[in-house]
């Protein structure tokens, strides 16, 4: 069993999986004792007041909070990917979705006509124009990242279900289809022919294991969001630069027309704004339809799903055949 186990474990590290080795679950408790953590709240306070003194040197005060927010949230991912040992996690999550970016075109043809239309509405809305003008950058920047967090809020509400629906799914069949290709495939066999073994015993998903499958469908997710955003970006940016005549922006929002491109006349730091304010708004409207709506579920879940399926089935599987040992 020891060559085995060797090889699942190396499997469950290369398919962001570290938590369901028990070494590397004894790792990410460790870092998660209070001594650590209030080290890691000093050094982000510090990042935080070093971030403020340079808002207020430079007399950009509503950058403050947007600058704190950032330096909050990389900390954060820093911190997880190395006292959390969650490296694998990010990592395998988003070679996986990047590896997956010839399917972004055929995704994005179905699912931006619709969001378009409703959205282009807003684009040639005079209103939304004078309200993204008139924000400062930094105002900005902290709207985009509420669209982010409210995503990803939604995210750590939905996919928990998804795990438990899951776990509740396994049975012989299951496993077997699950671990097809994988360091258990002929043991998924032996576990589905031994009517000693029920594969429901080992299925439900808790603790930091299920914290490893949630991290790792949320940024599978998040990045495929992230990707069809910046879609949305792009089009507007080209869009805008055809249709919106400088004297159209100047009446629009009540300012200068301030170009932001020498070869791109039409390009200017108010279209930049709309456009990433309606980007981000896309970005939370395709996180919630690509969970909720089974059009879109089809098309943007499905690859979360099979990672899911595989990883339950591998663990099951994994704990009923140490047992049996």
């Amino acid at each position: 069993m020891t060559g085995d186990r060797t090889a699942v474990e190396a499997w469950f590290l290369a398919h962001g999986l570290p938590y369901f080795v028990a070494e590397e679950r004894a790792a990410a408790r460790a870092g998660l004792r209070p001594r650590r953590l209030v080290s890691l709240v000093v050094v982000l306070v510090v990042l935080a007041a070093g971030a403020g003194v340079l808002a207020w040197a430079s007399e950009s005060y509503a950058a403050g909070p947007a600058l704190w927010l950032s330096v909050a949230v990389l900390g954060l991912l820093w911190y997880a990917s190395t006292a959390l040992h969650a490296r694998p996690i990010l990592g395998f999550a988003l070679s996986r979705t990047l590896g997956s970016v010839r399917f972004i075109a055929p995704m994005a043809s179905r699912a931006l006509p619709l969001l378009l239309v409703f959205v282009t509405f807003l684009f040639v809305n005079a209103e939304a124009w004078e309200m993204t003008s008139n924000l400062p950058f930094g105002l900005l920047w902290v709207t985009v990242l509420l669209m982010f967090g409210l995503a990803v809020l939604f995210l750590l509400v939905r996919l928990p279900e998804e795990v438990d629906r899951v776990d509740d799914e396994v049975d012989d069949a299951f496993i077997v289809r699950a671990c097809a290709g994988t360091p258990l495939e002929a043991a998924s066999r032996e576990v589905a022919a031994d009517p000693a073994i029920d594969p429901q015993a080992h299925a439900q998903v808790s603790g930091f294991e299920r914290w490893n499958l949630i991290l790792v469908l949320l940024v599978i997710q998040a990045v495929q969001v992230l990707l069809l955003s910046i879609t949305v970006f792009v089009f507007f940016m080209l869009f805008g630069s055809l249709v919106m005549e400088t004297k159209t922006q100047e009446s629009w929002t009540g300012r200068d027309f301030i170009p932001a491109a020498p070869l791109l006349p039409h390009v200017s730091l108010s279209l930049m704004k709309v456009s990433l304010f309606l980007a981000s708004f896309s970005g939370f409207y395709f996180t919630v339809s690509a969970v909720t709506d089974d059009t879109y579920r089809r098309q943007f879940f499905s690859v979360v799903e099979s990672q899911l399926e595989r990883a339950v089935g591998m663990r099951a599987v994994y704990l009923a055949t140490r047992a049996r040992d």
